[in-house]
This record gives structure tokens, C-alpha cells and sequence, in this order.
């Protein structure tokens, strides 16, 4: 079955998902991801069944309440989006701002999953004063009914009774789990929070981030963290320190779709690094790298040779 992805998120680890499932223990008690966003690496462990348990956390509220509408009240969630999805027909642009305008006063989950449908790549942005202000893709409608429910059903069915919700601060979060938990983040990327730029939902500072890992790895937590990249020649954020005693492994992401748009073919690679607990717990060998020798679990190794770079 192909993954549910019920929520457009621009940054959404879907495609890669199942990849950095390959670097985790094959059963956890518990995946937290801090920063959830469309969830997707819970969802691709969920399909394979790999916890007993899921805990949401995203600074978000709207978000988080979505979440909660999606897995308690599908079919309700589902019709809201059917109806607004219908009664756009024929007057796309003005209704995206009528809903717009409705959502930035009473939040409503239903308007909120309408507009991440439609707005240009699926982007969560804010204005000074707190109002989301995207604009929409006027190039589609957004997903058809139909498919959206599905996707909304099956997410609900996958994580079901078995998710925590919460909308905390990630360091809120961090403290509370213990070596059982499996923590995935993928915070906001450098130079896009605390700026005017408005793609993300709150402050992020890089030096409060780096501490919270380094606790982690003080606490023997596992975690990984996807951080930074590079499409091209092209890169994107700094490296985490190495003082933190993290490996790091670059995956390939496919091609960039905006190079795509410009008529280029230009590879997508994003960082991904794994603490030492984890490490650990996957039963690592040590492997020579030829720029360094770094501690990566052999078999997945191996198994991710053509598409994973160490």
C-alpha cells in the first residue's frame, strides 16, 4: 500500500521516508517526532509496524489540531473537505481568499487542510501580525475528494488510538523522553525561522538546538535528525558539530523540483545524522570512508550503498 499523506507539507520527508526507516531498530516501543509536520516517517513506520507507539508534537496549533480531526473524526474531517473542494468550482481564486480570511479568524481545521491543498507548494506562511498568507496554485484545485478521504482514512487507521497530540515546545518534548523513545526531527532549515521570510511557525535557534542534542546524547537517546543538504552545488544550512558525536549520512532525495522547473536535472541530497545510542542499538561495525572512519550499522550500509553516500 502506498503511504497515506492526508496533509501537503512543503519539506515532507514522504519521499525519503522509507529510507531513513532503514537506519532504525527494526521495533521501538515509541517514535517521537518533535517536529511533525505531515508526520510522514511516522506513517512509514506505522505501515511497517515498526512501534507500538507514536507521539505528534508540533508548535503549530492548527496543525496539531488537524492531526487531531484526522485521526478521531475522519469522515467528518473528510466531508468538510469534500464540500469546500465543490464549492469552489468556478471561483477558485476568490474562494481561496474567502476561506483564507476564515481560517486566519477561527482557525478551523477543515479550512486550514483546504488551503495547505491548494496554496503554492503546499507552504505554511505567516504575516507580522500571525495571518496565514500564501497564496493559492492556481494551476490546481487541489486533491480531489475522493482521494483525500482515502488518504485520511488510512492515516486514521494507522495511527489510530496508538498516537499522543500535543502542540509543545520541542524542548518540552525532548525532556520527557526516555531511552525506550526513537526521537526523529526535522526542524526548519537554517535562515527560514525568525525571519521576515515566514516559513516557519515560531522562533528555532540553532545554538538552543545544538544543546537539546547534546543532552540527548548525555541521556543516551535515540535520535536522528534530518538538518542540512545540497541540490547541485548548492548548499543549504551548516553541518551539526561534530562535537556532538553524531554520524552523518547523505541520502539522495531524488531531483529538485524547482530545477525541474527550469529545464535542469540537479540531485537533491539531505543530511541525515544518527546519535550514538542509536548507532549502538543497530549493532554498528566500524567502516573506513575514505575521508574518515565513522561508525555506520554494516547491513544498512551495505544494503543503501547505490543511493545512500557516507
Amino acid at each position: 500500500m502506498r503511504a497515506p499523506q492526508p496533509i501537503p507539507y512543503q519539506g515532507s520527508k514522504r519521499r525519503i521516508a522509507g529510507t531513513i526507516l532503514r537506519f532504525f531498530p527494526q521495533h521501538v516501543p515509541r517514535i517521537v517526532e518533535p517536529f511533525a509536520g505531515s508526520a510522514a516517517l511516522s506513517i512509514a513506520a506505522a505501515m511497517e509496524n515498526r512501534a507500538d507507539a507514536f507521539w505528534i508534537n508540533d508548535i503549530h496549533h492548527p496543525l496539531i489540531a488537524l492531526w487531531q480531526e484526522i485521526i478521531d473524526h475522519p469522515e467528518d474531517i473528510s466531508n468538510s473537505y469534500s464540500s469546500l473542494w465543490s464549492v469552489q468550482l468556478g471561483r477558485e481564486r476568490k474562494f481561496f481568499d474567502e476561506v483564507r480570511q476564515r481560517f486566519n479568524q477561527d482557525s478551523k481545521p477543515s479550512d486550514f487542510l483546504y488551503l495547505l491543498a491548494r496554496c503554492v507548494k503546499a507552504a505554511v506562511r505567516y504575516n507580522s501580525n500571525g495571518e496565514f498568507n500564501n497564496s493559492p496554485d492556481n494551476r490546481r484545485r487541489g486533491a480531489r475528494p475522493k482521494e483525500m478521504a482515502w488518504r485520511i482514512s488510512a492515516a486514521s487507521k494507522l495511527l489510530g488510538n496508538r498516537t499522543q497530540l500535543t502542540s509543545n515546545d520541542y524542548k518540552d518534548v525532548l525532556h520527557a523522553c526516555s531511552e525506550e523513545d526513537l526521537v526523529y526531527m526535522d526542524p526548519p532549515y537554517q535562515g527560514v525561522s525568525g525571519t521576515r521570510d515566514g516559513r516557519y511557525y515560531g522562533e528555532f535557534n540553532h545554538e538552543e538546538f545544538c544543546s537539546s542534542l547534546a543532552d540527548l546524547v548525555r541521556r543516551d537517546i535515540m535520535f536522528a535528525v534530518s538538518y542540512d543538504g545540497r541540490t547541485g552545488t548548492k548548499t543549504y544550512g551548516n553541518h551539526l558539530p561534530c562535537a556532538l558525536n553524531l554520524t552523518r549520512v547523505e541520502i539522495s532525495a531524488g531531483p529538485s523540483t524547482q530545477a525541474t522547473l527550469l529545464g535542469r536535472t540537479q540531485p537533491t541530497i539531505e543530511s541525515l545524522y544518527l546519535s550514538p545510542a542509536l548507532l549502538l542499538r543497530c549493532n554498528p561495525t566500524i567502516l573506513s570512508t575514505g575521508s574518515g572512519r565513522e561508525l555506520v550499522p554494516k547491513e544498512q550500509y551495505e544494503d543503501l550503498m547505490d543511493r545512500v553516500q557516507v
